[in-house]
């Protein structure tokens, strides 16, 4: 079926005035002003009241978080003790609330505009061997575009790390599940729904053999690597002493500083190390939020884009950030970057971030775009709120004025959200069961 998306108020794409023709999966035609489709469309929607956007794309999320909002245990900790308070409350996961806590972040996720998104799933205490299979259960029944990270932790308190016994895997294990998963999931093919990624928690939480043999496994099933990375000024103090290297060393060491990774937050490289970034094609998810709320530096977005490292954004967990919500991250992104680089950076500067450049982030060239050839995945807003009234640019007010609903979201050319519902989804059943799982994490 060919349907125009008629007349949006506003769009992000060039040429695209009248708005776009979605057949099957895929964007066939933008229509420019004074045009109509250049062949007759099965059926058409108004866009007239809605402002158009590629679907946002989130590069760093940890779903299993959801349950876990505004912990007590948490609350006014630093990063290290806020994850010593918190590990040692996730380590009940269970299947099932796993399960409930994915469908949250999703649904939540695709509320705020969001089409495609990553989860840094690194949390595997017994019981919870098949929490990739029960991640890429969800996302396809809720019809969104996933990369599923198969994250792991190596080093425990026992090692010398910092994590409890009870939620680290040994490297066999790591390894072997990592192969398994992608075996099994990984789809590299364009338009794929579903893709793995390897993802260690970070080059100083597992031993340095899962990371050469995540980057050696990458290389087989042409996926991509992702890990945390230089967060807080601590991190490569411990990676001297521990290691004798610092966390960018570490990476080159193992064979990740290639096109293939992209690294969650990205804040304290030196000039020479986001120099090294650059040239290998390495690519950042700036995670504002919770590194506003951990109080540390902003990203170095425009240092590390004049390098040509690609910028995407994520929502991080909902534990440190207490939200999945796309669209508050972009104008978080926008606030905290310009209190560092002023007012050179625009609410296009944001947009773009989560777009083209989170696509980039997860290796993709059919999303993040609004133009023929790419998958029909679009996020639709209206500007009918108060918050929104007198606002002269449209896109622009999407992140000034802070919209966090979208009224319509499509995914592979299907509307995932009508009216600002999630589809064939009981929203009020969902929460309900959701809170029912959270107080076993109290």
């Amino acid at each position: 079926m060919r349907l125009w998306i008629k007349d949006p108020l506003a769009i992000l794409a060039p040429d695209a005035e009248r708005g776009i023709v979605v057949e099957g999966a895929e964007i066939v035609e933008c229509v420019g002003r004074g045009h109509s489709p250049s062949a007759r469309c099965d059926a058409t929607f108004d866009a007239s009241r809605h402002v158009i956007l590629p679907g946002l794309i989130n590069a760093h999320h940890h779903f299993y978080q959801t349950l876990t909002r505004a912990h007590p245990l948490g609350e006014g900790k630093a990063l290290l003790p806020w994850l010593a308070a918190m590990e040692r409350v996730w380590d009940r996961m269970t299947p099932e609330a796993l399960r409930l806590a994915i469908r949250m972040a999703l649904v939540e996720l695709l509320m705020s505009g969001c089409t495609t998104a990553a989860d840094h799933h690194n949390l595997f205490p017994p019981g919870l061997e098949n929490a990739i299979d029960i991640e890429v259960e969800e996302a396809l029944a809720l019809g969104i575009r996933m990369t599923v990270t198969r994250g792991s932790m190596g080093i425990s308190e026992k090692d010398g790390g910092l994590q409890p016994d009870s939620i680290v895997q040994d490297s066999d294990t790591i390894l072997a599940d990592s192969e398994r998963v992608l075996k099994l999931f990984h789809d590299p093919e364009p338009g794929a729904l579903v893709r793995v990624a390897l993802a260690p928690c970070s080059p100083l939480a597992v031993p340095q053999r899962v990371m050469s043999g995540s980057a050696e496994l990458a290389e087989r099933f042409d996926c991509r690597l992702h890990c945390h990375l230089c967060q807080s000024p601590e991190e490569d103090e411990y990676a001297m002493q521990a290691f004798g290297k610092r966390s960018v060393d570490l990476l080159e060491e193992a064979g990740w500083l290639s096109p293939r990774t992209w690294v969650a937050h990205g804040i304290y490289f030196s000039p020479d190390e986001i120099s090294r970034l650059g040239k290998s094609g390495v690519s950042v998810c700036h995670c504002a939020a919770s590194d506003m709320a951990f109080g540390f530096h902003a990203c170095p977005t425009r240092d590390l884009e004049a390098v040509g490292v690609a910028i995407g954004v994520g929502v991080d967990g909902s534990a440190s950030n207490d939200s999945s919500n796309m669209m508050e991250v972009l104008r978080h992104s926008l606030l905290f970057q310009r209190s560092r680089y002023g007012h050179e950076v625009s609410p296009y500067d944001a947009l773009r971030w989560a777009t083209e450049g989170s696509a980039k982030n997860l290796g993709r060239d059919d999303i993040g775009r609004i133009a023929p050839g790419m998958q029909a995945d679009l996020a639709l807003f209206t500007l009918d709120e108060p918050r929104f009234s007198g606002a002269q640019d449209p896109l622009a007010a999407l992140v000034l004025c802070g919209a966090h609903r979208a009224d319509r979201v499509m995914v592979a050319g299907r509307w995932r959200v009508i009216g600002g519902m999630p589809e064939d989804v009981d929203l009020a059943a969902l929460i309900a069961k959701h809170k029912a799982a959270a107080r076993a994490f109290a």
